[in-house]
């Protein structure tokens, strides 16, 4: 039941019929994992946080950065190089102290999206990580969960509801349908060279606040029940152009079957790979100092590396890495590093894939991290 203190509180809610008292102890009582704290979901936690929803579960391994605050709007210049999860639970708490929290300083991966994506009721995906991406998707569709999925670029942006019941058609009354998966709308990996960051293209400051928006609008509608889901559509924004188009999506036959593949694939890559291809900044610190014969690969673009980069290190930026892997050598260990550890991981995996290097170490955090634990006079972007 809504305590007096939430009859007050959301008022606004209680008196639209298609929510009413119903509806909002629905939210009350809904558990939603959002997976990714930055552009997308700052305000998707802040409008679900004031819209009532009972358990939010944050997860997040980054920390606050401040190029991060032309657009993630939860965060404030005092908190830059602090955890996001734990920053951004901090300050909903102060929005709705009824809630409750749950903060994951840490990626979601392969060890543990099962369980914990299984302590929710629904997820909604605002990570710009492709890997981590069609990882939810595929824990989503074995458990048989919903998620909304969001992505933006440049001044552009998508929005789907994956995954989600349906009600029963004319043909199969009786049947619990459900709609269309991440890999219905996108059934092959993109090139790990191809995909873009907002490091290289940038976007619009407000895009993630609209796209975010358009994501908690349908959490609130999937959990109470009301208005018409973006189920069974792609819907694709302009901010340039201030054009809107839907395109109608279906669900493959055989979208459990890729999920459950796409999983075990996952599972064969991991095996093949506990060789550790991660090392901390501080490893890496201690490391150097012993005058270890380490090469550092900055795949960063060449203003980046002007601004800071590693002592000696070798600027062969992401787009060009294919035409100059002979210039990495495979007899010795190296380390690629960027901003905060997201392409140079993409890197690290398409060494490995496509030219069996076994010596890669990706720096976690990247040489923001370094800064952070190593060098703090350091001035990063």
């Amino acid at each position: 039941m809504l305590l007096p203190a939430e009859y007050t509180r959301y008022e606004k809610h209680l008196n639209l019929p298609e929510i009413g008292v119903e509806g909002q102890l629905k939210l009350k009582q809904a558990r939603v994992l959002v997976v990714g704290a930055g552009g997308l979901g700052c305000p998707v936690l802040l409008y679900l946080t004031a819209a009532g929803v009972g358990s939010i579960g944050v997860i997040d391994p980054d920390t606050v950065a401040i190029s991060n605050l032309q657009r993630q709007v939860i965060y404030t210049t005092e908190q830059v190089g602090k955890p996001k999860a734990t920053v951004a639970v901090n300050s909903l708490k102060k929005i709705n102290p009824e809630i409750s929290f749950n903060a994951y300083a840490y990626a979601l991966d392969r060890s543990n999206a099962r369980t914990i994506i299984d302590e929710y009721d629904l997820v909604v995906d605002c990570t710009d990580n492709f890997t981590v991406r069609y990882l939810v998707n595929d824990v989503c569709v074995m458990q048989e969960k919903p998620f909304i999925y969001g992505a933006i670029h440049r001044f552009e942006g998508q929005v789907a509801v994956l995954n989600a019941r349906l009600a029963p058609s004319e043909f199969q009354p009786e049947e619990i349908r459900r709609g269309p998966t991440y890999r219905c709308l996108f059934p092959e990996f993109p090139n790990q060279m191809e995909i873009p960051n907002c490091a290289e293209t940038g976007v619009l400051g407000v895009l993630p606040g609209v796209i975010g928006t358009y994501q908690a609008n349908e959490v609130i509608k999937l959990i109470t029940g009301v208005g018409h889901s973006l189920s069974e559509e792609l819907l694709m924004v302009d901010l340039l152009a201030m054009s809107f188009q839907k395109i109608r999506v279906r669900r493959r036959l055989d979208a459990e079957t890729a999920a459950q593949n796409g999983w075990e694939e996952g599972q064969r890559t991991v095996a093949k790979t506990e060789i550790r291809q991660s090392i901390t900044a501080l490893e890496l610190a201690q490391r150097l100092t012993k005058d270890e014969d380490i090469f550092l690969l900055d795949v960063r673009e060449r203003p980046e590396y002007n601004i800071c980069h590693l002592e000696n290190a070798v600027l062969i930026p992401v787009n060009i890495i294919a035409n100059n892997v002979k210039r990495i050598p495979v007899d010795r260990p190296v380390v690629v590093y960027c901003h905060h550890g997201i392409r140079s991981q993409y890197v690290v995996d398409y060494l490995q894939k496509e030219f069996g290097f076994t010596n890669l170490m990706n720096l976690q955090g990247g040489i923001n991290s370094w800064a952070r634990d190593v060098e703090p006079e350091m001035e990063v972007y």
